[in-house]
């Protein structure tokens, strides 16, 4: 059986609650992604679903948090619907949505659905703090652990150190957020977007989810501006403009650091050879699902395409 012998009688508790049933049709995991749980799809009744199991708690991961939030996204129409989610058990049931290939302007068409996300009411905020302060954090230690040469890194600090400067850090209009909006994270069913694996969500600043979906949909200057546009109702203006652009650099810094760091834990040597992919080029081949971030040499491959 696929699923951990200490997660199984869970997962028939939550079998007979949500469908009258002990067993499943079918089931197979679903891979690709960092997180440790297990994702399934499984078929109960000739029906489709998926299967989260989540094996461990970890520190800065709150079930309560992400159930929480994935309900109210659920409940707005931009997370598939929820059967069963049991945070004691760790153990949770939606539907499956087949997911189609992204269209060519998969950016506007999923502007609306980060602005409905973000109109949310306000998701619960984590312990760790303001965001941005504990990314600030991570590059830091990036930095003082030097993993790289300062010959590589010198011009990279200098211009993170710019921007978080004069990025509003502070600032108060933090909404409900996804903070994860990778194409491994959108469903795109042929017609709409729905949002999934609602791990890191919580409240934050709207810059990111819209920075983070962007480095993989937004192909260039134009489109950016129309993505901003859809976003916001409106044409965007110098100043969302502006800091949807310093924040775009920072998570590239955050992305860098966050995997650089990863990668040294797990005791692969980091070269100082920073040859990459084209950025482009490279994200392209994640939303194919030709690479993926599993291995640690996929995920030092993907912090220097950042």
């Amino acid at each position: 059986m696929m699923i951990p012998e200490a997660k199984q009688a869970a997962v028939i508790r939550a079998l007979s609650a949500a469908f009258g049933v002990q067993d499943f049709d079918d089931i197979r995991l679903l891979t690709g992604g960092l997180s440790p749980s297990l994702v399934f799809r499984m078929i109960v009744r000739g029906q489709p679903y998926l299967l989260r199991v989540i094996v461990r708690r970890q520190a800065v991961y709150d079930p309560t948090r992400e159930f929480a939030c994935m309900k109210l996204a659920s409940e707005a129409g931009i997370a598939p619907r929820i059967w069963y989610a049991n945070v004691e058990d760790m153990v949770l049931i939606t539907d499956f949505v087949e997911a189609k290939p992204f269209p060519d302007d998969m950016a506007l068409r999923l502007a609306p659905t980060i602005r409905r996300l973000h109109s949310l009411p306000h998701f619960p905020t984590p312990q760790m703090g303001n965001y941005l302060d504990v990314m600030d954090g991570l590059v830091r230690r990036f930095q003082t652990a030097r993993l790289l040469p300062d010959s590589i890194t010198e011009e990279l600090f200098r211009g993170y150190s710019e921007v978080i400067r004069v990025y509003p850090r502070h600032h108060t209009d933090l909404v409900a957020s996804h903070n994860d909006l990778k194409p491994q994270n959108i469903v795109f069913d042929g017609e709409r977007s729905w949002l999934v694996d609602w791990e890191a969500a919580f409240l934050n600043d709207p810059y990111v989810d819209l920075a983070v979906a962007a480095n993989f949909f937004v192909k260039d200057e134009a489109q950016a501006e129309d993505y901003l546009r859809a976003y916001f109702g409106e044409p965007a203006g110098d100043y969302r403009r502006a800091r949807f652009t310093l924040m775009r650099q920072a998570m590239h810094v955050f992305y860098a650091a966050f995997l650089m760091l990863q990668v040294a834990g797990s005791g692969l040597p980091i070269a100082s050879d920073m040859t990459a992919p084209d950025f482009r080029e490279f994200h392209q081949r994640l939303i194919s699902g030709e690479v993926g971030l599993v291995t640690a040499e996929e995920r030092l491959q993907y912090a220097r395409v950042h």
